[in-house]
Formats: structure tokens, sequence, C-alpha cells
């Protein structure tokens, strides 16, 4: 929580110093120009990789497949959409970042790590703890044999 409100401090004070530098170096109205050329830029790339993220979801699907980095990757590109409709140039590289392909997936596996890490501890009644998390990731290794719940039963598919 401290965390969110330093960056709701910290991000927009950085934002109006590079745009009075900015300002002053190249004019306000120049300024203001790049600021809508690169709303309108990340605009039409979101929108792209968004449809190209779509499709690989809906392939997934198709599959049989559960498009678990495909909906990660749609919360980077949310994020990033809606720092490129914020005003500032520091937001804008940001949000370029989170739509470049290669940039997208490690900060969609870096939220998919933390999402597990969470997800373990709450499962485990409170924080998980390192050898647990190794544990849990060796090959060969399920949950049912760490917990003993073994739950048998059988199910029928009715279309």
């Amino acid at each position: 929580m401290r965390f969110l409100l330093l960056l709701f401090i910290v991000i927009p004070v950085i934002e109006i110093t590079v745009l009075i530098n900015v300002g002053q170096a190249i004019g306000a109205w120049y300024t203001v120009g790049l600021v809508l050329l690169s709303a309108f830029i990340g605009v039409n790339m979101l929108r792209y990789q968004g449809l190209s993220t779509l499709a690989r979801a809906q392939q997934r699907m198709n599959e049989g497949q559960i498009p678990g980095n495909e909906m990660v990757e749609g919360i980077v590109l949310a994020v990033g959409g809606a720092l490129l409709l914020t005003p500032g140039f520091v937001t804008d590289v940001i949000g370029f970042l989170c739509l470049i392909p290669f940039t997208r997936q490690r900060f969609a596996r870096l939220l998919m790590s933390r999402f597990t890490i969470v997800a373990m501890s709450h499962r485990q009644g409170g924080a998980a703890s390192h050898d647990t998390l190794n544990q849990r990731q060796r090959p060969g290794h399920s949950d049912t044999q760490q917990s003993g719940d073994i739950i048998d039963g059988d199910f029928r598919r009715e279309d």
C-alpha cells in the first residue's frame, strides 16, 4: 500500500519535471504535440497488439488449453494503454515497454510468478516459505503428496 502511495506521488512529480524541461527546450506547443502524438501511436499499437493477443488466446482455447499467459499479457497491455493515455513522457516510455512483445512477455512472467507465490501463500493459510515453493516446483511432486488429501470421483459430460 505504501508503494502505491509513493508511486502516485513520485510519478507525477517526475512527469511534471520532465514536461517542464522538454517544454523549455523545444517549446510548449511542440511538447503538447509530442504528448498527443505518443498517445495516438500508442493507442494504435495497443489495438494491434491486443488483437494479436486475443487471437492467440482463442487459438489456445480452441486447442483445449487455458490461455493463462495471454490473459496476463492482456493485463499488461491494459496497464500499458492506460499509461500511454496518461500525459507525460515517463509514463509513455513505460507504456510502450508494455506494448513491445519481448518486454510485455517479461512483465507477464514476472506477474505470473508473483501471482503464483501469492496464491500459494493464501492456500497454505499464511506466508509461503521458500522451501515449500521450491518443493512444489520439483518435477513429480504433486499437492496431494504433500497434504494427503485425495478426492476420488467420477464425472460425466452432458452436452
